[in-house]
């Protein structure tokens, strides 16, 4: 059976309580969103003591369904001040799943107070956590898995959540133990260290898998969308061989590899941190390629990589990262950008935010362009809270902000990925309409802007992109709330049949009707709950926009400009009353 966990921090309790019967079919995003939106007052301050953190495993976490081990942490985020639901793999949301816990909802005002949360299958308790207050994610995983157990998952928050830095992250132990998987978008670790919680431990020892109801149709599903995924160019070859840094050739080769801080759309550097260089550098020096990210991923997109020495540095170096702390900053350098990674996943900080942020910096003369020497630096800043650590830490708006620089590439508070929208337009619509902020895993325009995924839409001009966006926004909340990764939509926009499995799964899982034509409904309802949430903490049309200058500098090679209409983006935010879901 499933159930919420709420924790108060301030009087140092947990409690459990009954999953309400009208949220069967609500689960990760879908329900980290719902609570937020009906327990957080969206006026508060995001650090304050009346926000609350919200962890929930996907509906199909714990299952044998592939690929389904993500975890949503919701939020109001310190970064954008709008609704935040951050995505992040590992092994957290498949313990929790099979500890029937639907979420935790972390509240209180701890004061003082430091704790670690412990689940298992005999309850939930509040231990001290005041030992691994001031640890790196790195030495903390370790530190609990000693007093825990080997076998336990952790969620955590690294020094820059403990002071409450903007742009921090929640992290997650892999499969092998190390905090390198990351909430990382919106700031969610400074509202979980504002809650006094250093770590959640999820010990599932003595308990078994979420049992489906309809064990036949279920498995029959199952059977569909794992031989899907396996027979898809992109995700039986293309990431499995090359990881997600193999985008980074194709999207230079695109004109839309955002270089020098949204001034090009080129890197002369690219192939020395493309994916086939990682490919190598990961063979060469007995790191690993074809590394998952949990247990029952069937792509294998991420790494083990190693120094030259064949010393451990991360798992994995991704595309968002290579490019954030590489391209978008004139770096051509991959081991200082994996050392970069290294760094980040133990202080805890988003890569796309920390690469947009040294961006700004550099362009405010703060650093020279590709001085990666210097960035490794400031991350003792970072780590010490010094003055210019701080303002490099809570994001690049407020890093403009600092430093005089009026050209931020960021919309709702949070900084645009590594695709420029002058150039795949309908990954721009997404980035504008989201109700999360930049965020290209809202909508993965790019799948068939570029990739040719599920159609092709020319990714330089405007027709057709938003209705593009609006369609993959809706299906990706349904990824989101069922805990499974957002790759397997390339095997699901081009497979008519791995498609219907996703909903066929739920429908199997949870013995109720659930079919491919409420997926969009399914979507847009939450996406109304959001976007609702959003204008009740002040958000107006404007905040569905683009920075200007998008719309004023060519971007080369293609010398095109962002030209969608906003009365267009409007539609696709709909500003319309709440749907109930």
């Amino acid at each position: 059976m499933r159930r919420i966990l709420r924790v108060d921090v301030a009087a140092g309790t947990t409690a459990f309580e009954d999953l309400p019967a009208e949220w069967t079919l609500r689960g990760g995003r879908a329900l980290t969103s719902t609570i937020v939106s009906n327990e957080v007052d969206a006026g508060i301050d995001p650090l304050g003591p009346d926000n609350k953190i919200v962890f929930a495993p996907g509906l199909l976490s714990g299952t044998t369904a592939p690929n389904s081990g993500r975890l949503s942490v919701g939020t109001k985020s310190p970064l954008t001040g709008g609704i935040k639901e951050a995505n992040v793999g590992g092994q957290a949301a498949m313990r929790l799943a099979r500890l029937g816990v639907a979420a935790i909802i972390v509240e209180g005002d701890p004061g003082d107070k430091k704790w670690v949360l412990h689940i298992s299958k005999d309850g939930a308790r509040l231990d001290d956590g005041a030992p691994y207050w001031g640890t790196g994610n790195y030495e903390c995983a370790a530190a609990l898995r000693a007093a825990y157990g080997e076998k336990v998952a952790t969620m955590q928050v690294g020094p820059a959540g403990e002071m409450g830095y903007k742009n921090s992250s929640v992290a997650v132990t892999d499969p092998e133990g190390n905090p390198a998987r990351h909430a990382g978008r919106g700031g969610t670790g400074a509202v979980m260290g504002a809650r006094g919680l250093k770590a959640i431990v999820a010990d599932d020892a003595g308990t078994e898998r979420p049992e489906a109801v309809d064990k036949e149709r279920f498995a029959a599903a199952r059977k569909t969308l794992v031989d899907g995924l396996k027979s898809h160019p992109v995700t039986s070859q293309g990431l499995t061989n090359y990881g997600t840094a193999i985008l980074v050739n194709i999207i230079n080769e695109a004109g839309a590899l955002p270089t020098h801080n949204f001034t090009s759309g080129r890197f002369e550097g690219a192939e020395a941190i493309s994916g086939e260089t990682v490919h190598q550098n990961c063979e060469d020096r007995g790191g690993k390629r074809e590394h998952a990210c949990m247990t029952g991923c069937v792509i294998h997109c991420s790494n083990v990589y190693n120094d030259k020495d064949g010393n451990y540095v991360s798992s994995g170096v991704e595309y968002e990262t290579i490019w954030a702390l590489g391209a978008n900053c004139d770096n051509d350098d991959i081991e200082s950008i994996a050392q970069m990674d290294r760094l980040c996943d133990d202080l805890g900080l988003d890569t796309i935010e920390m690469g947009n942020t040294f961006g700004v910096a550099m362009e405010g003369g703060v650093l020279p362009w590709g001085d990666a020497a210097r960035m490794i630096e400031l991350f003792e800043d970072i780590r010490q809270g010094t003055e210019l650590g701080r303002k490099l830490a809570n994001g690049c708006v407020h890093a403009g902000a600092e430093f005089g620089v009026t050209r931020v590439p960021a919309v709702k508070g949070q900084g645009i990925p590594a695709y420029d929208p002058r150039a795949v337009k309908g990954i721009g619509v997404t980035y504008a309409t989201s109700t999360m902020g930049a965020d290209h895993t809202s909508g993965y325009a790019v799948a068939t802007n570029i990739l040719k995924v599920g159609g092709d839409v020319d990714p330089l001009a405007s027709e057709g992109q938003c209705p593009l966006s609006n369609g993959l926004q809706q299906a990706t909340v349904l990824f989101d709330s069922a805990g499974l990764c957002v790759f397997l939509a390339f095997a699901a926009l081009d497979q008519p049949d791995s498609l219907a499995a996703i909903p066929e799964l739920i429908s199997a899982q949870y013995g109720v009707p659930f079919g491919l034509d409420q997926i969009g409904p399914y979507g847009e309802t939450l996406l109304s709950i959001e976007r609702d949430f959003n204008r009740r903490a002040g958000f107006t049309e404007k905040d569905d926009r683009l920075p200007a200058f998008f719309s004023t500098e060519r971007l080369p090679p293609h010398d095109v400009i962002w030209d969608i209409p906003d009365a267009e983006l409007d539609q696709v935010c709909g500003w319309s009353p709440v749907l109930e879901m």
